[in-house]
């Protein structure tokens, strides 16, 4: 049966109502009728089976067919990513796969050697668009929502940066490499993982990190692209301590 997301507060109810661009989806695109079937989660992992009862000029009406499920999709490993902007369409690429990796936060934020720069006045429109990119992957992964916040730049990162284990990757650490970092390590619940801008951190901003907590690793002898390096980090944390394999 096809996935939808609905606020949570919809699925305290046995009939839910749909409307908006989620109506327009379904009808218009996806073409659902009357008796079809589907299932409804929230951002919180919760899903139940439903029926479309009827449609209207712009609602859905929908009956659950049994009461909301436990959480589903949320990794018991707490992962929160910290992305420098990249340029163009890599963005989009990190939102989707750290989505379907599981990630529960992703705060971006704005590097020295970020190209693209977020204008004030256009940053509520970006944080929506990319809210709107993760709640797709989620739909279409079962993964949980993760939360998408953004910061001007590194320092302020420091309300956010909660986390029992911290790491920040730079191609400029050549003598700590995860295996030291993770050797008799003991099991983390939370981890945070800061990636760079295509240029890399400068060594002032990485004095930043360590001051907030963070530790500098090297992934080894490769050389990865900020949309690669998150993603490649994210499915080596999922498999050690998530559920990933």
């Amino acid at each position: 049966m096809r996935r939808f997301i609905v606020p949570s507060a919809q699925l305290d109810s046995e009939i839910v109502n749909i409307t908006g661009e989620l109506f327009r989806h379904m009808i218009t695109v996806l073409r659902l009728s009357i008796t079809d079937e589907l299932i409804l989660a929230d951002e919180r992992g919760r899903e139940a089976s439903a029926v479309i009862l009827d449609i209207k000029d712009k609602e859905i009406i929908c009956r659950l067919m049994a009461l909301p499920e436990g959480v589903k999709g949320i990794s018991k490993l707490q992962i929160t990513l910290y992305q420098a902007l990249p340029k163009g369409e890599k963005l989009d690429f990190i939102l989707q796969k750290a989505t379907e990796l599981g990630v529960t936060h992703i705060v971006l934020f704005d590097s020295e050697r970020s190209v693209v720069k977020i204008a004030d006045d256009k940053l509520e429109k970006k944080l929506t668009r990319w809210r709107r990119i993760v709640q797709e992957a989620a739909r279409q992964s079962g993964s949980v929502i993760p939360f998408v916040d953004f910061c001007e730049n590194i320092a302020d990162l420091s309300e956010f940066q909660k986390a029992d284990l911290k790491l920040v990757l730079w191609e400029e650490e050549h003598n700590r490499h995860l295996k030291t970092v993770f050797k008799d390590l003991k099991i983390p619940d939370s981890i945070a993982v800061m990636v760079g801008p295509e240029g890399g951190f400068t060594e002032e901003e990485v004095a930043v990190a360590k001051s907030l907590g963070f530790i500098s690793v090297t992934l080894g002898k490769r050389v990865l692209r900020t949309e690669t390096a998150g993603i490649t980090m994210l499915s080596i944390l999922q498999y050690l301590w998530g559920d990933l394999g």
